[in-house]
């Protein structure tokens, strides 16, 4: 029962911060680089809290690197950005598509080499992201498509670097840290611009400290009773509960386009990542 809940609590947690991000942007009550800012350092805040609560007394506030913050960074900020003019399922489904497109990338790079099914699944999924962003009359905007991209591929790069993490929690609160004066300078130059209100405050406050940084300590807690396959494959439904959270939430509609570029981006992922496995096994036995 546990497993359950820390799973479920992480994964509905991920698809909040796509949630809280275009509720507050879309009403306008905060601008993007100030929610950044509140959720970079809300989180920072919530994760050293917790790691001097229940981190190790040897590895307390000696974690993370300056590599993998930038990487946070880049992703939170592009992930703010981009939210201004997308819905919340397309921003979740387009983040997710070049997370498993740039890790997949990345496998290929370090002498991997996918089986057949992988690579009919990668065609899918990435025919699905094209088809999603191609120019039409219900196509998302261009550059906050690249800018949620943009995201994907920093959260992807972010992610792999901290696979041979031995203490998660400490490198999840140094990198959070860190990322704090990368989004306090970032921001001077929209200084001009900054809009806040209490809503706004509120809503990135929560997707920093509970869907991003309890959440992020959840998923970790969680990862050590689930094999890599089955954690990627949980992570699949990140985008649809995104979808869901905004058709009910948010009252945002949920077109053919993007019903049709979710069955392909995810089932390619899903087709990828059976393939993977089922090679595995045949070449064990």
């Amino acid at each position: 029962m546990k497993i359950i809940l820390y799973t479920s609590f992480a994964l509905i947690a991920f698809a909040f911060n796509s949630i809280l991000c275009r509720f507050a942007l879309g009403a306008e009550a905060i601008d993007a680089a100030s929610f950044t800012a509140v959720r970079l350092i809300s989180g920072a805040i919530t994760l050293i809290i917790i790691s001097l609560i229940f981190g190790k007394k040897t590895t307390k506030m000696k974690g993370g690197n300056w590599f993998s913050a930038f990487f946070l960074f880049g992703y939170a900020l592009c992930f703010s950005f981009a939210y201004i003019s997308l819905t919340t399922g397309t921003g979740a489904l387009i983040l997710f598509g070049c997370v498993q497109a740039t890790m997949i990338t990345a496998a290929l790079a370090s002498g991997e080499r996918p089986k057949f099914l992988e690579w009919i699944g990668l065609f899918f999924a990435l025919g699905g992201l094209v088809y999603l962003v191609f120019p039409g009359l219900s196509a998302p905007p261009l550059f906050s498509s690249l800018l949620m991209m943009l995201a994907g591929i920093s959260w992807g790069f972010y992610t792999l670097r901290g696979k041979p993490s031995v203490n998660p929690l400490a490198d999840t609160t140094g990198n959070f840290v860190r990322a704090v004066p990368m989004i306090v300078l970032a921001g001077l130059p929209f200084f001009y611009q900054i809009h806040l209100s209490r809503k706004g405050i509120l809503l990135a406050f929560l997707s920093g400290a509970i869907a991003s940084g309890i959440g992020y300590s959840v998923w970790y807690t969680a990862l050590k009773f689930h094999t890599a396959t089955r954690a990627a494959i949980l992570q699949l439904s990140v985008p649809a509960l995104a979808a869901i959270g905004g058709v009910i939430l948010l009252s945002e509609i949920v077109s053919f386009r993007l019903l049709l570029a979710t069955a392909l981006i995810l089932g390619g992922i899903a087709l990828a990542i059976v393939g993977r496995k089922y090679g595995k096994s045949k070449v064990k036995s």
